[in-house]
């Protein structure tokens, strides 16, 4: 019997590895493919409803293994290498080995972007001409993305969540982010940036129920040169799903309590 199922497992293992590799059409936008995509009125195509990642860059943003607590995972920034000056290396280093109590997170504090993108919890897009709106379970967060072709605010402005513009590159939604805090991390791991963060995201739906989603960071503070994110988001579909609410602050006792020097 056990050499029967070994048999069976090779010829399965032989079937697969005969297979054609899926090719790089199959991931090109839906409009290319032929496939219809939801639009709205004015054409563009229609991003709203709730959507969740399916990897764990939450933890980290770059291969790595499981540990307590910690799923394995593909990473999902591109070449699987994050350009750091040799300084900023040594900084993700001690945020790493700090991550239990100096990752702003454990603080409740909003997880900025792209992070907050790649939660683990679902978020909802409401889509109109001129402004796309983020609603998500997470900590209440909120994300305004400006497409109505206003500029980013003048001066350099301390932002959790940055200042979002966007534009449509064909089917593709562009968005421009600037003005950010250098309080927010990329990721459980450690990954960091500072003030001078600039991300460029790519929304582009592959079909109604698919996005592909990349970011292009810069930050000539930390990085040697720009590098870039992608991975899939993925259309919730049940019944009755909406965005509920994750307040974390909400289950620690430390937030509830008044110390005494301040009563």
């Amino acid at each position: 019997m056990r050499l029967q199922s070994i048999c069976s497992m090779s010829m399965v293992a032989a079937a697969l590895a005969s297979l054609p590799l899926m090719p790089a059409s199959a991931q090109a936008p839906a409009a290319s493919r032929g496939t219809e995509l939801p639009r709205t009125e004015q054409g563009k195509p229609d991003l709203t409803g709730i959507w969740q990642v399916l990897n764990s860059a939450a933890w980290d943003i770059q291969d790595h293994g499981a540990q307590k607590g910690v799923p394995a995972g593909t990473g999902v920034v591109e070449g699987d290498d994050i350009p750091y000056q040799p300084w900023a290396a040594a900084k993700k280093k001690e945020n790493h080995d700090k991550r239990m109590t100096a990752d702003p997170e454990t603080k409740c504090y909003l997880p900025g972007v792209p992070r907050l993108m790649y939660m683990p919890y679902p978020f909802q897009i409401v889509q109109t001409p001129t402004l796309t709106t983020m609603l998500f379970e997470y900590v209440h967060a909120i994300r305004y993305v400006y497409t109505n072709g206003t500029p980013h605010p003048p001066g350099h402005i301390d932002w959790w969540m940055g200042d979002s513009r966007g534009r449509w590159d064909g089917d593709t939604l562009v968005v421009d982010n600037v003005d950010f805090n250098d309080q927010t991390w990329f990721d459980r791991a450690g990954n960091f940036h500072s003030d001078q963060l600039h991300a460029v995201e790519r929304y582009a739906l592959l079909d109604p129920d698919h996005m592909n989603y990349e970011v292009t960071i810069e930050d000539p503070k930390v990085f040697t040169r720009p590098w870039k994110m992608s991975m899939i988001f993925y259309r919730r579909k049940e019944k009755g799903l909406r965005v509920l609410e994750y307040e974390c602050y909400a289950f620690d006792r430390e937030f509830h309590v008044t110390p005494p020097g301040d009563r």
